[in-house]
Parts: C-alpha cells; structure tokens; sequence
C-alpha cells in the first residue's frame, strides 16, 4: 500500500466582489489528487484535497517543497500499526520534516490541502464516510445533522441596500436561519444602514452575523462595537489584525454580545495564544479555525487539545471556509456547525447534490470519503486532475 501520486492544479475562483480587506478578482486555490495504489471497485483509490478561499492557490510550495518528501519517504514508514491503512499523521510529518518551528503563513494552507485530499483516501480505503471514521476513533457518536449558515453580504459594484436584502431573504427562502453580511468596506453611517435594512428584512425569521475582515483598528473596532451592541447579532467577526490579541481582549469591554475570530490563525500555538490573551469567552465567542489553511485536520486535532485545556467546547468552533471537509468534523468530533456560501466559490463551496438546508441545518449522506463525489460539478474537476 502507497501513495503513487501528487498532483496539484491552481485554479480560478475570481470574482468582482470584495470584503473590508481584499477583493477576489485575482482569486485562486490549489486542487490536489493523492493517488493511491489501493483498488475499490475496480479503480484506484484517489484522495482529494483544496484550500480555502481568501488564501491564494499553492502550488509552488506544494510541488517544490511537500509532495516529493512525501513521495520520497519509505511507503511503509506512512502507513498505520497494522499496515492496513495510510497514517496522515505520518504523512503529515513527512511533508513537515526539515521545516523549522514558526512561520506558520503560505506553508500552512500548502499541508492543509495535501492533508485534506490524504484524511479523503484514507476514509475510502476503509469504506467509510469521513465523518464516521473520525467519530468511531475518538469514541464519540456521529451526528451527520450539522448547523450551517449563510455568508454572504459582500461588497459589490452597484450592489445596494435593496439587493443586499434580496440576497439574505434567497437565503431564508432556500432554508438558513442565521445570514451573514460584511461590514467595515464602507463608513460606520452607511454600514448602519445596510444592518438595519438587512435586519428589518430577516425580522424574526433569522439571526444576522457582521464580519469585518480584521479591518479595524481598536478606535474603529471600538466605534463599531458601540453601534453593533444597539442589535441582536449572532456575532461580530474578525474585529481586527488576527495576531493583535490586546485589541480583541478590548472588544470584549466595549461589547457583551458574541465574537467571532479565528479563521487567520494557522496552528495550534495561535490558538493557544488567542485563548490565553484574546479575551475570548467560552460561554459565548465562536471560534473559526479552518483545517484546509492551517496544517490540516491533523493539526486542526491538536488545536481541539488545546481547546479542550482552555475549558472550551469543540461545539464553541464554526469554521471558516465554507467546504465538506469541515462539514466532516463538525458531524464526526462536534463542531458547533460550518460555514457556507450558497452563491459563491464554486464549485468548491456548497454540499452534496440533493442535500438541501432545513431549519439552518444539513444532513451529510452516506458518501464514502469526504464525500465530493456525490457534487457532480465539483467532482467533474477533480476527476479531471486524476484521470
């Protein structure tokens, strides 16, 4: 048993919009096929793996650097105890051997793919969906039913207050209960506005999430919280720069209501340091690391350690990202939900076929593997990359 093959493919996923930050008119992200020499049904076992949104496509690293350590480590030195299934964890170590401690940027989305597309074959080597296999080796019982929300709200040429409101009622109308919106890429006065617009048009059938993109700076950040507190908001995101924990731990004395922050912290170190000086409240903050940018899921397992020292619940955690493989935590090790873009990143975002939202949740069929198979435009590209 190995892995006979790393392919990696930088694809497009541009658009005119954009957040309080970056726009995506230059958007990429890295496909990768891990193929195995392990055969079901006639046909080898093929892994697949990509990155997040709002990190750029790897493929440099990916190709100079981790797949040929990989490749070039001893097949059995890969493998699990009883030599029956490939070891990510081992996999993991091998793309990291000779990286110094630190520098947890680029590198980390680069392993976050590959070890995607390896957790994607190792769950089809045993026949099993991921989320299953994940629940059944911690001793916990899956939940295939997973809270999801709707992102959305960004900024766009043209776009006003009334499109902005047809956009979250699409999403009430297709089954989301909380909708999120950007904040931060206008003035406070007009960003005001499009709160309330927004809010008058969910009322109550829905909650509303703002999210600032690490935008502000603590007198803005501040200035926002005075006015956001005034709402009823599922959570104020990403206040400001990601590694300035001071300024977030200030939030907290300016705004009561929950916080959101996580998704640009890329190991279990910055997690730690996040819970020890971010002022982050576990009875009410939602933290949103996402495995695809940051090591994986084998690194995402230590930062649940880390959680789990803190005092804080993996039902605390909604990640970033918006992908299946999160959607697979979350059911298998009991995750708070996920994130989702029902009109953006595609085909990279979204679930299955046939999968529908009711009541802001998912059910995740039984799908082998992660289960990108059973979403046949995404699956139609990654099929491309491994035939």
């Amino acid at each position: 048993m190995k892995i006979v093959e790393i392919r990696e493919k930088t694809v497009p996923i541009s658009s005119p919009i954009r957040n309080a930050y970056i726009d995506f008119s230059k958007m990429t992200l890295s496909l990768v096929a891990v193929i195995t020499d392990v055969i079901r049904d006639g046909k080898p076992v093929v892994g697949y793996g990509f990155n997040s949104n709002g990190r750029y496509g790897q493929g440099g690293l990916i190709r100079e650097r981790f797949r040929d350590r990989i490749l070039l480590a001893a097949p059995e030195s890969l493998l699990d105890e009883a030599g029956a299934n490939i070891d990510p964890a081992k996999v993991w170590a091998a793309a990291m051997s000779n990286e110094k401690p630190g520098g947890h940027g680029e590198r980390s989305v680069a392993v976050g793919t590959i070890d995607m597309a390896i957790w994607d074959a190792v769950a089809k080597i045993e026949g099993k969906p991921l989320f299953r296999m994940l629940a059944e080796r911690n001793n916990r019982e899956a939940n295939p039913r997973v809270f999801v929300y709707a992102a959305g709200g960004y900024y766009y040429p043209g776009k006003d207050n009334s499109a902005l409101c047809a956009e979250m009622r699409s999403y009430l109308d297709r089954g989301y209960n909380v909708v999120k919106m950007k904040i931060g890429g206008a003035s406070l006065a007009e960003d005001r506005g499009r709160i309330e617009a927004v809010l008058k048009e969910i009322g109550s059938e829905a909650q509303l999430a703002v999210d600032a993109n690490g935008r502000f700076d603590l007198e803005t950040g501040i200035a926002y919280a005075k006015m956001l507190r005034e709402y009823p908001l599922f959570w104020y995101e990403e206040i400001g720069d990601p590694l300035d924990y001071s300024l977030q731990a200030a939030i907290s004395e300016y705004y009561p209501g929950p916080m959101a922050t996580g998704e640009n912290l890329f190991s279990h170190q910055d997690a730690r340091n996040l819970l020890r000086h971010g002022g982050m409240r576990p009875d009410r903050d939602w933290l949103q690391f996402d495995c695809a940018l940051s090591y994986g899921l084998v690194e995402y397992l230590r930062t649940l350690e880390v959680l789990k020292q803190f005092g804080w619940s993996p039902s605390r955690c909604i990640p970033h990202g918006g992908h299946q493989m999160s959607l697979n935590i979350a059911a298998g090790l009991g995750l708070g939900g996920n994130e989702s873009y029902p009109d953006l990143f595609q085909p990279y975002g979204g679930f299955p076929d046939g999968v529908k939202v009711i009541d802001g949740h998912v059910t995740l069929p039984e799908l082998p593997g992660i289960g990108f198979e059973g979403k046949a435009d995404l699956y139609a590209q990654m099929h491309a990359l491994s035939a």
